[in-house]
């Protein structure tokens, strides 16, 4: 969209002008924060959260909390470099970052698929292709499926999560792929951290970044309804039309 250093909460909440708070985020941290308290990572407070798109977005639930960084861009694990010799171009200008190796316009180009026509159902398209047994999608799909297997194995390596959950379109690669991914975290990664680590495909679906996105809003009202109601505003009573 060209925009650069964009304050949009800002911009956006002048023009709701809404009287309330307004608060955004990043579609992978909401995806990560409803599964972990909703979907796939219930009862787990060690949790990655992969969501495919165009790109990869990463959330990354640690001891329970959401990690944000510094400056809120904490989990831009889609911008984790794996293939830094022969990398592709991605559109942050990196070479070899995990969007631009296992990402949909990656997986599609792999596949002779037009990499512009984008969406899951494009990518549904080559899955369907490579399990009817299409080399060329099945080529893409493995090769894709090692791409994001190398990152899954850094991101298990760092964080030692007990379940990586794969949103998105990554749920229709990871459900084509799983050998492939599995493969590279059992050469990748140290026994102990994959230990106990499980691979889940996400439980909320399609919903999971709107409900991710309803838990700030909720979450005070749900915790203690009652202090809620108390600091509500009285609501003014209806001005009445003269007989």
């Amino acid at each position: 969209m060209g925009w650069t250093d964009q304050d949009f909460c800002t911009e956006l909440d002048r023009r709701l002008n809404l009287g309330v708070p307004v608060e955004v985020d990043n579609e992978a941290n909401l995806g990560a924060l409803a599964e972990h308290l909703r979907g796939a990572g219930v009862g787990s407070d060690n949790v990655v959260y992969l969501h495919g798109d165009i790109g990869i977005g990463g959330g990354l639930v640690t001891d329970g909390r959401l990690l944000q960084g510094t400056d809120g861009h904490g989990g831009e694990v889609g911008h984790m470099i794996v293939n830094p010799r022969d990398g592709s171009l991605c559109g942050c200008g990196a070479r070899g970052c995990l969007e631009a190796e296992a990402g949909e316009r990656a997986l599609l180009a792999a596949a002779g698929r037009d990499p512009q026509a984008t969406g899951q159902e494009a990518v549904r398209v080559v899955i369907s292709a490579a399990d009817r047994g299409y080399i060329v999608a099945r080529a893409a799909l493995h090769q894709a499926g090692d791409w994001l297997g190398v990152g899954v194995a850094n991101l298990v390596n760092l964080f030692n999560p007990s379940v990586v959950i794969f949103g998105g379109m990554l749920h229709d690669v990871f459900l084509g792929a799983a050998a492939q991914i599995r493969s590279r975290i059992n050469i990748s990664t140290l026994p102990a951290s994959r230990k106990n680590l499980r691979l889940r495909v996400s439980a909320l679906g399609d919903d999971a970044v709107l409900v991710g996105a309803a838990e700030p809003g909720f979450s005070a009202l749900l915790a203690d309804p009652l202090a809620i109601l108390a600091d509500a505003p009285e609501e003014q009573p209806a001005p009445t039309s003269p007989e």
